[in-house]
């Protein structure tokens, strides 16, 4: 009887046993073969909570959820050996950059991969492939990765866009026939606007990486940076006639980019290529997609100590299929293949080089930490904004870069303004940053005020340093300054809390207009219903002195009983510092009865929107009015501008974008009544000349240019002669002009075109102006650099009781040039 049991026991543990290896492939999974449709991201969210059921080597981590609710998702794979001891192999990981125990670190650790698929939601395969290669690193049956397994951890994010996919399969699917059309002229192949690429708020979240201003790169980043893995891998597409590309990367690389991952992206490169040349395809490296700019999937954790690589898939609008340019179809088969092809040559390339990986990264972070590389070893942001500075010291923190306060000595060092070496004072609150920390790399790179570009023919941005950025006055030393140990996490000084105010006996209140938090308080005032005026020249009034566009909260017109309760509530929920005067006369300048105290009328404000627009500068705007300072803006479609009563509104604002018919007789008697056109960059291009409007484009052309010979294989060269991607220049600001209220004499833009304008005629204001030498970081071609000087950047037309601003550059780019958000928001709320 006994022996019978046994039997059964064995009997029923072999089967229990086959039906645990029997996990499903994608395909199984689905119900139908991957690659014959594209898989709604749910359904991909629900394999993987399956595979998170069904095999023992994983684990399953939802970091963050998107503006739609979507679940973010990263699976851990491991051996058996190491998937409980994930937590541990994490702190060592930190341990070897420095950031933790790391006099415990060991190199004798498994090598960690981040695969990392679909920033862009319109380049879906490598979600397919996603499933894919988690299905092949979990298989039981596959020894292959198995073996890698034994000293690899493998993290696969299947889809860091879930909005941005969803919209482009449900487009793609609700065009597409019963059989894919392969004609490039099918409508399956021309998705509408915006597009899928982008997230919610029409952000590129592949540019947001050391940003972070997007809720789907904080959680991501976030995650990211509490593993710090040593390869990390970013799958793309792009245009579908082009063949695969994937490292070793473009000229120009950064000048702290090390030999060894340099050395290492060539490696994994080459065993890339081996499975390629197995199977036929075609595939390119080391051209067009170079490691410069800080933000990228393969740039940000490059600086991080990772080998980082973007690897791109002809496909974007292939739909499932696609006849290219040399006749052949490529399916999403194909694409699905490829990406998968290159996931696992990487991993199997990062477990036969573990050994080596773990030193070089415990290396680069030893060497952060010892002997920094930069010219300048401290960095100090004097802090003449408290609100800057904090919101500096966020996007540090974000990045795990540390920093401090409390050092008072004098010093020494480049200054960022004048570009001169001179003495200057630190104070105990401005922020100092030693190089000699771990995360030295990224702060050099973040900071440091020109970077250098070996080779100008670049993918994005040559120029990004915070300090301008953010509008802070910096200073770089080449000596170090010993600083108190500084946590991480710790974040700057609180912002000021609003003074105690007497209720019974106050005139006035009166805020400051210098950063984007007092614009939020505005707000707030505006949802408070109450009246708030601006002072359009400075003044001193109880002992304090108040600049241009200070905001006065005045007694009279705000008669409710409830006035000054409300103000103090709006100032505490804003962070903001209020002076109360029991007067209105002051002590100098105008009184607050004078006609030069302006009431700021709350505007509704229309954003043009859909076709015609760029969606990632309608998008800025977009996150700005609705997330950043939470005022209503309403959102009207261009092509339906002919419908909308724009009496309805006081404000219209045209983002960047190339507008059929531009409507400027309609919108010229809009203003005549009243009304503020706020322009944009190309929108700006599109008034040029027209009747009504004075802004002219500044025409630099001296006569004729006779024919010159040019060499076809140099036409790349050539063509940059007159690019500009992203470079900052100083302009000389009309501070005393409402547009200009709340900055020094001068503003830093960046520059993404060669666009100058000629002066307003009198009447007009010139408010940003350019010079000769107004040039400060970033290339520019040779030609643009001749034609960006002498003219105008920055605007206001007076049209009838209405008034045009004209905004040439983007002053909201990214949502990360800091400085520009007031600039904005003077156009808005400010210029009467």
């Amino acid at each position: 009887m006994s022996r019978r049991i046994l039997l059964i026991f064995i009997y029923v543990s072999c089967v229990l046993s086959a039906f645990a290896q029997n996990i499903k492939s994608p395909s199984q999974f689905l119900g139908y073969e991957i690659g014959t449709q594209f898989t709604y991201q749910q359904r991909i969210a629900d394999y993987f909570k399956y595979i998170a059921t069904e095999s023992k080597n994983v684990k399953l981590v939802q970091y963050g959820s998107t503006n739609e609710g979507r679940p973010l998702v990263a699976m851990f794979i491991a051996s058996d050996a190491n998937i409980g001891k994930l937590e541990d192999i994490r702190k060592n990981n930190l341990g070897l950059a420095g950031l933790g125990d790391n006099g415990t670190a060991s190199t004798n650790t498994p090598v960690i991969v981040w695969l990392s698929y679909n920033v862009h939601g319109n380049e879906p395969s490598s979600s397919e492939a996603a499933m894919q290669t988690l299905f092949d690193m979990v298989d039981p049956a596959n020894n292959r990765t198995k073996a890698w397994l034994k000293n690899t951890v493998v993290v696969i994010d299947p889809c860091l866009n879930p909005d941005g996919h969803e919209r482009y399969v449900n487009f793609y699917n609700s065009v597409k026939g019963s059989a894919p059309d392969a004609n490039p002229a099918a409508r399956e192949h021309a998705e509408p606007w915006p597009g899928g690429r982008v997230n919610h708020y029409y952000f590129d979240l592949n540019r947001d990486w050391a940003w972070q201003t997007q809720k789907e790169t904080q959680a991501r980043v976030g995650l990211f940076n509490s593993w710090l893995p040593q390869v990390h891998v970013d799958f793309h597409e792009q245009g579908y006639n082009s063949p695969y590309y994937f490292a070793p990367a473009a000229e120009p690389f950064h000048r702290d980019i090390t030999a060894w991952q340099k050395e290492f992206q060539t490696i994994i490169g080459k065993n890339n290529a081996k499975y390629f040349d197995q199977n036929g395809w075609l595939y390119f490296t080391k051209e067009e997609f170079d490691l410069l700019y800080p933000s990228y999937g393969d740039t940000y954790p490059i600086y991080n100590g990772s080998i980082g690589m973007t690897y791109e898939q002809g496909g974007i609008g292939a739909g499932l299929a696609v006849t290219t340019r040399m006749g052949d179809v490529l399916t999403l088969k194909d694409r699905i293949a490829h990406h998968h092809s290159n996931s696992l040559s990487t991993i199997e390339t990062a477990s036969a080089n573990a050994t080596k990986a773990l030193e070089e990264f415990k290396k680069y972070f030893d060497n952060s930490r010892t002997n920094p590389n930069g010219d300048y070893k401290t960095y100090v942001i004097k802090n003449d904004n408290q609100d800057k500075i904090n919101a500096l010291a966020e996007v540090l923190r974000r990045n795990g870069i540390q920093y401090n306060y409390g050092v008072k000595t004098n010093a020494s060092g480049f200054n960022y303004i004048n570009s001169k070496t001179e003495q200057f004072d630190i104070n105990a609150h401005d922020m100092v940053i030693s190089a000699y920390q771990p995360k030295s790399v990224l702060l050099h790179v973040l900071l440091e005020p020109k970077t250098f570009v070996a080779d100008s023919n670049t993918y994005d941005i040559t120029a990004w340093s915070l300090p301008y950025a953010y509008g802070l006055q910096a200073y770089g030393l080449k000596e170090p300054i010993k600083v108190a140990p500084q946590q991480m996490n710790s974040g700057s000084p609180s912002p000021p809390l609003t003074v105690s105010v007497n209720k019974q006996h106050a005139y006035a209140y009166v805020a400051a207009w210098q950063s984007v938090n007092d614009v939020k308080f505005l707000v707030e005032l505006f949802k408070k219903n109450i009246k708030v005026r601006y002072a359009e020249i400075p003044f001193e009034a109880g002992g304090k002195k108040f600049g241009a566009g200070s905001l006065i909260l005045a007694r009279a017109g705000n008669n409710n009983v409830d006035f000054d309760d409300n103000v103090h509530y709006a100032a505490m929920a804003a962070g903001r510092e209020l002076t109360p005067l029991t007067t209105g006369f002051v002590d100098k300048g105008v009184d607050l009865g004078s006609s030069f105290i302006r009431y700021i009328h709350p505007p509704k404000v229309m954003l043009v929107s859909g076709e015609g627009a760029s969606s990632e500068s309608m998008g800025e705007i977009w996150y700005f009015f609705e997330q950043q300072i939470g005022y209503p803006v309403s959102l009207v479609n261009y092509k339906n501008l002919d419908r909308a009563r724009l009496g309805d509104f006081d404000a219209i604002i045209f983002p960047d974008g190339n507008y059929d018919d531009f409507p400027s007789d309609k919108l010229q008697s809009w203003v005549k009544d009243g009304g503020k056109l706020i322009v944009l960059q190309d929108a700006v291009s599109q008034l040029a000349g027209k009747k009504g409007f004075d802004i002219k484009r500044k025409d630099t052309d001296t006569g004729k240019t006779k024919p010159s010979i040019r060499i076809y294989g140099d036409r790349d060269r050539e063509s940059i002669k007159t690019s500009v991607p992203g470079a900052i220049y100083k302009l000389n600001l009309d501070n005393t002009h409402p547009l200009g209220f709340g900055f020094p004499k001068y503003y830093y833009t960046l520059k993404l075109s060669d666009d100058v304008y000629t002066l307003l005629d009198d009447g007009d204001w010139n408010v940003g102006t350019i010079k000769k030498n107004a040039y400060v970081s970033g290339f520019v071609g040779e030609k643009s650099k001749e034609k960006i000087k002498d003219g105008l950047l920055l605007g206001v037309q007076s049209m009838g009781r209405g008034s045009v601003v004209y905004l040439v550059d983007d002053p909201l780019f990214r949502s990360f040039w800091e400085n520009g958000k007031l600039l904005f928001s003077n156009a808005v709320f400010m210029v009467p």
